[in-house]
């Protein structure tokens, strides 16, 4: 076996150089970002593809009862909480589709009428003051899209289980302690998001289930290795793990023999099994590498991964008044490493490794 040895010569450059370099940076992506969803936006495409979104999303429903829901949500107060029935002027009862959104601290229960609405296919609950999801969304077995992020949820409820075509899910940014093995049983999940919820360092075996889960960020918890129940995710493709506990990768790690993406960063990994040189598929690996000694060469030669490895190199300051909460850290360097990844699709090779600088000092 060929192992490439690292050593640990880092770079320095000027500070204020760098953060104007990835400011601009930021700043290009962001303005790409806006271009694109105004293309979106203006394309008769897009229009068309959502009238056939909401045309296959509504087709359990009776005309007779979407007529009855119309009415309710008229003479309701959940319209003015921004539950977005939509309808065409033909009066088709097939274009529907109902859509919750609550945002605002200013919010700390749930309105008692949502409880009726079971024909909602999306919650959308961002930033309030709810501290759990009531037990009466088992009732809500249309729930597509279950997208609750910062929040403060202290627990998720086991009647989880009951969304059986449940396929997105986002408790980013809250405060579970564990996530209830019921959640197994919505075996359509295709995208799971759990990142910063603090002290969250295991997943329950019953996860295992979850064979068509393409999407998993597990990103900003306590988890010392990775979950045996994500190793049999067999479908899955994207894995990010990063900023975690983790010092070593567990030898099956090629279980996931349909990942493509897999972001390691802000771990303490010291050794990479040869066994991820079977992962034929992988695309991106991203990796800290400051205590890292031990890599299969196939990785680091192979042109077909984009293989980064991630030198930090932070700077601390006394200045109190500089310091930021360790949330608004966290979500800066979620934007910092979306943007490197996007300027990395953009290159025919990548860097050989990336020192980062932690920018927050007085400069």
């Amino acid at each position: 076996m060929k192992v490439e040895r690292i050593g640990i010569d880092i770079p320095v450059y000027d500070l204020s150089l760098i953060r104007e370099l990835w400011e601009g940076r930021v700043k290009k992506y962001k303005q790409r970002q806006k271009k694109e969803e105004e293309r979106i936006s203006k394309s008769a495409l897009a229009k068309v593809n959502e009238q056939w979104q909401y045309r296959i999303a509504c087709r359990k429903l009776k005309s007779t009862e979407v007529t009855a829901l119309q009415c309710y949500l008229e003479r309701s107060a959940l319209s003015e909480l921004h539950i977005l029935p939509t309808h065409n002027d033909d009066n088709d009862a097939d274009k529907k589709k109902f859509i919750f959104e609550l945002n605002g601290k200013k919010w700390m229960k749930l309105p008692e009428d949502l409880q009726y609405m079971t024909y909602l296919k999306e919650w959308h609950i961002h930033r309030t003051r709810i501290p759990e999801i009531p037990t009466y969304i088992e009732a809500f077995v249309d729930l597509q899209v279950l997208d609750v992020p910062k929040n403060g949820l202290t627990k998720l409820p086991p009647e989880i289980g009951k969304l059986i075509n449940l396929k997105e899910l986002n408790v980013n940014y809250n405060k579970l302690l564990s996530i209830p093995p019921e959640l197994g049983e919505c075996e359509n999940l295709e995208r799971l998001e759990m990142t910063a919820n603090g002290n969250l360092a295991e997943l329950p075996f019953e996860l295992s289930n979850l064979k068509k889960l393409k999407h998993l960020d597990m990103a900003e918890n306590q988890f010392a290795s990775i979950p045996i129940c994500v190793l049999r995710m067999e479908n899955l493709k994207f894995l990010d793990i990063s900023n975690n506990r983790l010092k070593d990768l567990p030898e099956d790690v090629d279980r996931l023999e349909s990942l493509e993406t897999l972001f390691l960063h802000k771990n303490k990994v010291r050794y990479v099994p040869m066994t991820m040189t079977n992962l034929i598929h992988l695309k991106m690996f991203i990796i800290s590498a400051d205590e890292l000694y031990s890599i299969p060469s196939q990785l680091v030669d192979n042109p077909k991964i984009k293989f980064i490895r991630l030198y930090d190199n932070p700077i601390n300051t006394e200045n109190e008044e500089m310091n930021i909460d360790i949330e608004t850290q966290d979500e800066r360097d979620k934007e910092f490493m979306k943007t490197y990844i996007e300027t990395l699709q953009d290159r025919d090779t990548q860097p050989a490794y990336t020192t980062k600088v932690t920018l927050s000092c007085l400069l």
